[in-house]
């Protein structure tokens, strides 16, 4: 359902990304992971059309970013790092409103609405302006946005900053149960518990290149100082001298 060729995109002399191939399959649930810098919200931006690589390809569903961007779009469900939201509208009639961009009928509409409302505990506050929201009810109201469609594959970067536990939880079995239902999730996330716990396959990228990807047991089987858990490896793959050092002294 998703599928990145040669992924690259430079500034200059600088490359924030670069050479990436992957390919997420229908109802997988894949965490992208790296450190402050890495490239993954540069990525993201170029996966849903927001920046446009340097060289090569992203296909959502079958569909080509840059030579099919409406087909692309259409199975997209987006939540970027920082969500734009109108203000002035309430949180019900925002989602209504991306609802209609991709055309979906009133009907089905209102009932996503007060489905995702329920699920996301956002029933009380859904007539309220957004800019009366919290941070955490801003977030899962771009949430609630990007799932109103009901999009083949979701992207999103970083969706459970903000959240409180409870609506953290919620999110997390969300995402799950859309991948139940055979949709794809790409995920990134700072809070490597969360996709220890939730992905079935990781890959980390660090300084623009992808160094390691598959699932939790395969980097761990692959992991020749026997690291049982994500954070060593996550450290052994991007840390420097500093975080060798924090290893070492755990070991010790």
């Amino acid at each position: 359902m998703l599928s990145l060729k040669n992924l690259t995109k430079n500034y200059d002399d600088f490359a924030a990304v670069s050479n990436l191939s992957l390919e997420v399959r229908p109802g997988e649930l894949f965490g992208f992971l790296g450190p402050n810098g890495a490239g993954k919200t540069t990525t993201i931006k170029m996966i849903s059309g927001l920046l446009r690589p340097t060289e090569g390809t992203v296909e959502i569903g079958g569909h080509d970013i840059l030579t099919d961007p409406l087909g692309a779009k259409a199975v997209l469900g987006l939540v970027p790092d920082s969500p734009v939201l109108y203000k002035k509208l309430s949180g019900r009639e925002f989602v209504r409103f991306v609802a209609e961009l991709y055309s979906v009928d009133k009907q089905t509409t209102e009932k996503r609405i007060k489905d995702l409302l329920d699920l996301l505990g956002m029933a009380e506050n859904a007539d309220d302006l957004i800019e009366t929201y919290s941070h955490g009810m801003r977030q899962k109201t771009a949430i609630m946005a990007a799932l109103v469609h009901d999009p083949g594959v979701v992207v999103l970067d970083e969706p459970t900053v903000g959240l409180d536990p409870r609506s953290a939880r919620v999110a997390k079995d969300v995402l799950r149960a859309l991948c139940d239902r055979g949709k794809t999730v790409f995920m990134s996330t700072h809070i490597l518990e969360i996709a220890e716990r939730m992905c079935d396959r990781v890959g980390i990228i660090n300084k623009g290149e992808l160094v390691a990807v598959g699932a939790i047991a395969e980097l761990r089987a692959g992991d020749e100082g026997g690291k049982t858990s994500l954070e060593d490896i996550f450290l052994e793959l991007t840390g420097g001298p500093e975080q060798e050092e924090i290893i070492k002294f755990l070991d010790s």
